[in-house]
């Protein structure tokens, strides 16, 4: 038995019932006389043509419908519809376009067979029962053949889609879609006869989501309808957002009966911006109640199901869903459809309810009362009504267009299997489908090669019925009767590589509330540069907190999710929003190192002075009494200690370095050295207590001189050492100021640093003790007490300057240990020399052996 035997199985049980009346059966003769299965309720199309070839159309002609009480107490009555119907229009165009051509199916028409599916899926499954049965009882009483039924043009919804593609599955009768956008349908094994003429719903919740990462809208609400549709696209578009900044606010779905208030919209959510998919006609009692309730200021994003819904045009609807931003499919161009449209009247079509519920829609007035309108009667001068005026603007078609495209490309297909040649075909043992017996599975396999051009337009299938992808991106607008249009304002090419897909025009949008600048739709502020998102514990990503870059850390973007830290010579600015040049730091001539300069310069001018003062004096009693040879060797070295501060202020170079910390031990070391010569002198000369002692013959100059040259010698044998081992070095410190980069001096090797400081101290601690002990020696000029106290003053400077040298930064060190040299300096030039030159210039009357002997008279 052929398989349209199983229709049977698949009616609708509310459309059967057994009565005991003899009637002529549907599909195969009665087994009884008494009881027969009868239709007692048919599902009648609305537009019917005979043809060689017969297609069916499953449109929404009309958007609201009233459902009978399905009790099964009693016979149902029909489904009532109420609402619209270009796009069959476009379909009965088409075929007519076709029959009339030369060149495609010529010798050949095309018929058709109209349904009304009230864009409800049950209605939708009755329409395709209906189909596949025949217009009357009378005309399939035994199944015989191949379908009568060769393709179908539908469904509009998704869902719709689904139910009619189920029950066309069984009989691989192929499908073309119009609107059913559902990525769903991509499944092969699930809708193996399905094709499409408008993109799948990846590529638009793709493009939807590429919309709101355009428009910075990261915290949206999702609304969407109850079915298959919705349910897949609202999956697409989470995963689609998965990754971005984008999150997701609310999520909530239209129930297919709206019968009741709902509070669908979040008034007191900070999502301004709201994505919905569904179709139209769901659409409609969810906007009614919506603009019921008064809400405003949302920022609608709309699925291609109803963003070029004329429906929605009306003025009325302009302060509630003006500004709304989607994506539609591509506008086309039927250059008859105006001109076809107008012959559709009452007139034309006496009897079709459709035309005459038409009539009454756009005039306002009843072209018959046979059909019990309440309306006056039309004189024929009646205007098309203003909030109609979208059924005649034929000028951008999109749905329309698309009826047209799969009509076409049944056509072509068609067209394509009547001119396969023998034994070359491609079926079977190479056969061709018989022409007077064509099976919708022969058609499908020619629809699945189909390539065709259409108004400048290329259309193909790919493997899984997909067409190609293309969008426009349309917003709504007021047109210059207050009513809404739809102005084109960018496109979205799914053929494009990553991130070249959608182009948008900004300056062309309107957005709600008819303002010109981008609303604001976002869980958290933004973060401006210099700052970080921190996300808030329990919350998604799009909601988050602020928090200022550490220090040494930048974001220069706006919604930086982490801080970067500045390369090494680099620091962050005040802002934290960019990378500047570390300061550089060194002892520079600026007010400290300026201050030294001059201290230094007045003590080595100081030592000068007093140098010549000796000099000019040396043949006095108190010079030569005081070993004017070793006097002026500590001038001398006192002069190059004054000196060698210097050597600390400025940029450190290698050479400096290596110079400042020698320099300074060296000249250091022979000033120390001389006056330890000076102290074994005194106290020599002091304690030889017997006449002839032999003891200051081992500190004559001779003597003294070597002690001098041996004692600096050990220092600068050290000092070599440390240049060739381990020689100081200039280093960028960052570690004490990450902001700045100290220039310093390293010292290279610690332990020669601290042996030349040690060695010095040790210098410094033996003279001390020995001038200690010679202190209260005879004599009015005993030079070993101020040798005790300049070495009082150096140790007490020098053992300071270990902690404050350890713990001073950068440059500061290289001032405190030049602070230490000069104050040392002076303590020694002041304490040793100061007692001289006061004698020499303001006493010189005590500047005689005999003074200075205690054997002056009195």
């Amino acid at each position: 038995m052929h398989l349209l035997a199983l229709l049977p199985l698949l009616v609708s049980v509310s459309d059967l019932i057994l009565t005991s009346a003899p009637s002529i059966s549907i599909f195969f003769p009665a087994t009884s006389a008494t009881k027969v299965c009868t239709l007692q309720n048919s599902f009648q199309p609305d537009f019917v043509a005979e043809g060689d070839f017969v297609i069916g159309g499953i449109f929404p002609l009309h958007y609201n419908q009233e459902m009978p009480d399905l009790n099964s107490t009693y016979l149902p009555p029909p489904v009532k519809c109420n609402g619209a119907f270009r796009w069959a229009q476009t379909l009965r165009l088409a075929v007519d376009e076709i029959n009339q051509s030369s060149e495609l199916l010529p010798n050949n028409t095309l018929g058709y067979k109209i349904f009304d599916s009230c864009a409800y899926p049950l209605t939708g499954q009755r329409a395709a029962l209906a189909m596949l049965n025949g217009l009357k009882e009378r005309d399939a009483p035994v199944c015989s053949g191949a379908s009568p039924l060769l393709a179908v043009i539908g469904e509009s919804g998704s869902a719709q889609s689904i139910v009619v593609s189920r029950i066309l599955r069984p009989f691989r009768i192929p499908m073309i879609s119009y609107f059913s956008s559902c990525a769903c349908f991509t499944d092969r094994r699930k809708f193996p006869t399905f094709f499409r003429v408008i993109p799948n719903d990846d590529y638009q919740v793709k493009a939807i989501a590429q919309l709101l990462i355009h428009f910075n809208w990261t915290w949206v609400g999702l609304v969407r309808g109850d079915h298959e549709y919705g349910r897949f696209a609202v999956q697409g578009l989470l995963q689609e957002l998965q990754g971005t900044q984008v999150c997701v606010a609310y999520q909530e779905m239209i129930p297919l009966l709206y019968n009741r208030k709902r509070n669908i919209i979040k008034t007191n959510s900070l999502a301004k911006v709201v994505v919905v998919f569904s179709a139209e006609g769901e659409m409609t009692p969810f906007l009614r109640d919506y603009m019921n309730q008064n809400i405003t200021g949302i920022q609608w994003v709309a699925s291609e199901a109803w963003v070029t819904a004329s429906v929605f045009t009306g003025s009325e609807y302009y302060p509630f869903l003006g500004g709304t931003i989607g994506f539609g499919i591509r506008k086309g161009h039927i250059q008859k459809l105006w001109e076809y449209l107008q012959t559709v009247n009452p007139q034309q079509y006496p009897d079709n309810v459709l035309v005459h519920e038409l009539w009454e829609a756009l005039y306002g007035c009843s072209s018959s009362q046979s059909f019990g309108s309440r309306l006056p009667s039309c004189s024929g001068q009646e205007l098309l009504l203003e909030q109609h005026s979208a059924y005649m603007n034929t000028s951008s078609p999109r749905v329309a267009y698309n009826v047209y495209k799969a009509v076409y490309a049944v056509a072509h297909s068609l067209h394509n299997l009547l001119l396969c040649q023998k034994d070359r075909g491609p079926f079977l043992n190479n056969s061709c489908a018989q022409s007077n017996n064509i099976h919708p599975w022969q058609l499908q396999h020619y629809l699945q090669e189909v390539t065709f051009d259409i108004d400048g337009e290329e259309v193909n299938f790919d493997l899984k019925g997909d067409s190609i992808p293309y969008y426009d991106v349309i917003n709504w607008q007021r047109g210059t009767g207050g009513n809404i249009e739809f102005v084109n304002v960018g496109l979205f090419d799914g053929t494009k590589s990553a991130g070249e897909e959608l182009v948008i025009q900004d300056s062309a949008i309107m957005y709600a509330g008819h303002q010109s600048k981008v609303p604001v739709s976002i869980c958290s502020t933004s973060c401006f540069p210099g700052y970080r998102k921190a996300v808030r514990r329990g919350e998604p990503l799009c909601c988050f907190d602020c928090v200022p870059c550490d220090t040494g850390k930048i974001s220069n973007q706006t919604n930086s999710v982490d801080c970067t830290f500045c390369p090494e010579d680099f620091w962050s600015n005040e802002n934290r929003t960019a990378c500047i040049s570390k300061k550089v730091e060194f002892l520079a001539y600026d007010t400290l190192g300026i201050i030294l300069t001059l201290i230094a310069v007045v003590g080595a001018c100081l030592t000068m002075a007093v140098f010549a003062v000796f000099f000019y004096h040396r043949n006095t009693a108190i010079v030569r009494v005081n070993n004017s040879e070793l006097s002026f060797f500590i001038l001398f070295a006192l002069t190059l200690c004054f000196l060698c501060c210097l050597v600390f202020i400025g940029e450190p170079t290698v050479w400096s370095c290596m110079l400042r910390h020698t320099a300074f031990s060296i000249t250091f070391s022979l000033c120390i050295s001389c006056i330890l010569g000076k102290t074994l002198v005194v106290l020599a000369a002091f304690t030889a207590t017997r006449p002839g002692d032999n003891i200051m013959k081992w500190l004559g100059p001779k003597q003294q001189r070597a002690i001098i040259f041996g004692s600096t010698a050990v220092q600068v044998i050290i000092c070599v050492a440390w240049l060739i081992d381990a020689p100081p070095y200039p280093s960028r410190n960052t570690e004490y100021e990450r902001s700045k980069i100290i220039l310093e001096c390293s010292v290279g090797s610690n332990l020669a640093f601290w042996c030349v400081l040690g060695y010095i101290g040790l210098q410094a601690c033996l003279c001390f003790v020995l001038a200690f002990l010679a202190r209260k020696l005879p004599g009015n000029f005993n030079e070993a007490k101020f040798i005790t106290f300049s070495m009082l003053i150096f140790c007490a400077v020098w053992l300071a300057f270990i902690p404050a040298y350890i713990s001073s930064p950068g440059n500061y060190a290289d001032a405190v240990e030049s602070f230490a040299i000069l104050a040392s300096g002076f303590g020694l030039l002041f304490c040793l020399f100061a007692p001289k030159c006061y004698i020499i210039l303001l006493k010189p009357e005590k500047n005689t052996k005999q003074h200075l002997m205690g054997k002056e008279k009195k």
